[in-house]
């Protein structure tokens, strides 16, 4: 299984993990076709060109690991890109 199968395995495992962590999220993003855009501060954006699909979050602090809600969020849109 490959690392891209592994991180998609574990952000769609129902129950939600807690102990995702942005970096995990990122290098997902990234291998999925995401561009990283960096804004203000912790505000970071991801944009997928084919799909024309932005994601907004903000990079959770002082520790890596991100909320639920963030998790919830971005569920189906890894779903309908990577996963597809």
């Amino acid at each position: 299984m490959s690392k891209k199968s592994k991180l998609i395995k574990k952000f769609l495992e129902k129950p939600l993990r807690k102990d995702l962590t942005f970096s995990e999220l990122k290098s997902l993003l990234l291998s999925c076709g995401f561009l990283q855009l960096e804004g203000a501060g912790s505000a970071v954006k991801f944009y997928h060109k084919e799909s024309d699909m932005l994601i907004n979050l903000h990079k959770p602090h002082p520790s890596d690991i991100l909320k639920v809600y963030i998790v919830k969020q971005i569920q189906s849109k890894i779903e309908e890109i990577c996963h597809g």
